[in-house]
């Protein structure tokens, strides 16, 4: 399935006991449609709590003679328009959401004018001090490529790496104060891009610059990017296969 969702009122996408999550209500209203367990229930990339997703990928096991087309009606009217079921396909049984995926693509929504916007509010940063867009377009560029991103992660598990390789940075300018940057890279790790708008931000309305791009990626410390962009921003836009 290709699912779209508000992230606002979720913990996220991945199940956790006695909160309200994305893949936790796809559960409980898949089983209700299909009459059956759902198993191995999965996505491409885990957004957390807040954050959205219009291209989400999401696989899962169910009985083999459900038809697709009513799966995707019966969760659009128990759930949409909060979660929405965009496509919805039979793939070979060991198809997996995650494993296959080649590369995810986040876009991150920034309002910035002096004035904030009720229409965007709930999926953009207001950023009412001025940004210099130039500035913003130089400093993207450096995390292109294959880079220890430890200085804008979350610690994972132990065992785990913080080297990812990013394909695409780049900010776009949408018009009337509202500014979008791009991001595709073949895995994140966690709040990565979080961080690095942060920093990006930081740097656009002066209080760093361009320069410090590299010297915090090479830093390898997460104390040289400490500022995390509000997940109300964050979308989760296409996945690739």
């Amino acid at each position: 399935m290709v699912v779209a969702y508000d992230g606002t009122d979720f913990h996220g996408f991945a199940p956790q006991a006695g909160v309200r999550t994305v893949a936790g209500e796809l559960t409980r209203v898949l089983e209700q449609v299909t009459d059956a367990p759902v198993e191995a229930l999965t996505c491409a990339g885990r957004t957390d709590a807040g954050v959205h997703a219009w291209g989400q990928v999401v696989s899962f096991t169910t009985r083999d003679d459900v038809d697709p087309d009513r799966v995707q009606q019966g969760v659009n009217r128990l759930l949409g328009p909060e979660v929405v079921v965009r496509a919805i396909d039979l793939a070979p049984l060991e198809f997996d959401a995650r494993r296959d995926a080649t590369w995810r693509l986040y876009l991150y929504t920034v309002v910035n004018r002096p004035e904030p916007d009720p229409f965007l509010a709930r999926f953009a940063w207001w950023v009412p001090a001025p940004l210099d867009l130039a500035i913003l377009r130089l400093a993207a560029d450096p995390f292109v490529g294959e880079h220890d991103f430890a200085a804008f992660c979350r610690a994972g598990s132990p065992g785990s790496t913080t080297v990812r390789r990013v394909l695409e940075s780049r900010w776009h300018d949408d018009g009337d104060g509202v500014l979008r940057y791009e991001i595709r890279a073949t895995a994140f790790c966690w709040q990565m891009v979080r961080s690095i708008v942060g920093l990006l931000v930081e740097i656009g309305s002066g209080r760093r610059t361009a320069g410090d791009v590299m010297a915090v990626i090479r830093s390898k410390d997460r104390g040289h990017a400490p500022r995390l962009a509000p997940p109300s921003g964050l979308c989760l836009w296409e996945v690739g296969y």
